[in-house]
Parts: structure tokens; sequence; C-alpha cells
């Protein structure tokens, strides 16, 4: 299978919207969960986080890659520099575990009819190659590592423990059962294996 990946600018929109659909992905999300206070997302979910997206879109500002298969969006993962999340320094789970600055994988949606087939580490893959083009030292992230092999997909909207460990990422820190900090350290050449 054939796959290519853009980043998510306004020439992109429409096939992110595409991808999201009217819901936003998951309950009128649009990937803006991580960037708001609670009150805030809540206040705009729907329409004013659609709204809100866009406009980051509209400034360039590095917000994720989109995944296609041949043309159609597939996959979605989202990652910037940790300080555009307000949320994470915020948590007790997910605060600093240093100050190295770091970019964030904050976020990842599949289409539900592409699930369950590897996507997620393709793009994370894709998330390590952009960032070594735009110079970025350390990336971060924020995965499930759940107990029950059950879990919907809406719960692990930031990625399994699996998917990273298997692009090179290691664990930094835990704070939580299931959600462990995991770093992959950017070079030049792959020093993470």
């Amino acid at each position: 299978m054939s796959y290519k990946f853009e980043h998510l600018t306004p020439q992109t929109w429409n096939d992110f919207a595409a991808l999201f659909g009217e819901r936003g992905a998951c309950g009128g999300c649009w990937c803006m969960v991580w960037r708001m206070s609670n009150a805030e997302f809540q206040k705009n979910k729907g329409e004013g986080n659609r709204k809100a997206m866009q406009r980051l879109v509209k400034k360039e500002l590095p917000i994720g890659l989109i995944m296609y298969k041949d043309v159609i969006p597939v996959g979605w993962c989202a990652f910037a520099p940790r300080e555009e999340y307000i949320r994470l320094a915020a948590s007790r789970i997910f605060k600093p575990v240093d100050e190295k600055p770091v970019w964030s994988i904050s976020c990842f949606f599949i289409h539900k009819d592409y699930r369950k087939q590897g996507l997620s580490e393709k793009l994370i893959r894709q998330v390590i190659v952009s960032a070594k083009k735009m110079g970025v030292q350390i990336l971060e992230a924020y995965p499930s590592d759940p107990y029950d092999a059950g879990v919907p997909a809406p719960f692990v909207w930031t990625g399994l423990t699996s998917a990273f460990v298997k692009a090179g990422f290691k664990e930094v820190a835990r704070r939580s059962k299931t959600r462990p900090i995991m770093r992959y350290v950017v070079k030049t050449t792959d020093s993470n294996k």
C-alpha cells in the first residue's frame, strides 16, 4: 500500500476536515483538547474548536501531519512545540520531565476503515523524518498503555506505547500505571536503536 504525508496547511485544510468529519474526529475535539483549558475546550466543542484549529492553520504554524492512502486522507498525527499544549503543563501526569525543549506528539486520528493496520507507527516514523528536517532535537509522547486489549479507539487517541517503542521511543517517566512519557532524541544519525 502506498502512503504519503503532508503537513496541515491552508492548502490541506479540506483534507483534514474531510478526515475529521462533522464530529471533528471525536466529540467536537478538532484536535484542540491539549491547546485549551478544560473550560475553554468544553465551551468551544464542535464548531468553536473547528474555527480555533482553522485559525492556527491560517497562521501556518506547525500542527501535524495528514496521512494519505493514494489521495484519500486516512490518518492524522498532531505534533508541535510542547508549549503549544497548555494542558500538558497543568497535568500532574504529563508535567515536564525536565527543562529541555521538546516537541510533543499529542494526538492521533485514524479513519475507522484503516484502524489496526499499523498506521500510527507509520505516522510516528514520518513525524521523526519531519522533525529532523525541522531541526527538532527531542520528540516527546504521552501514549496509552492499556490494561485491557479491548479498549475502544477513542480512548487511545494519544497512541499506544507499543507503536512508539517500535519507532524507537524510550520511556523517560511514568506517573500513572497506564500513561508513560516517552522520548525520541532526534539526530542526523539515528542513535535511538
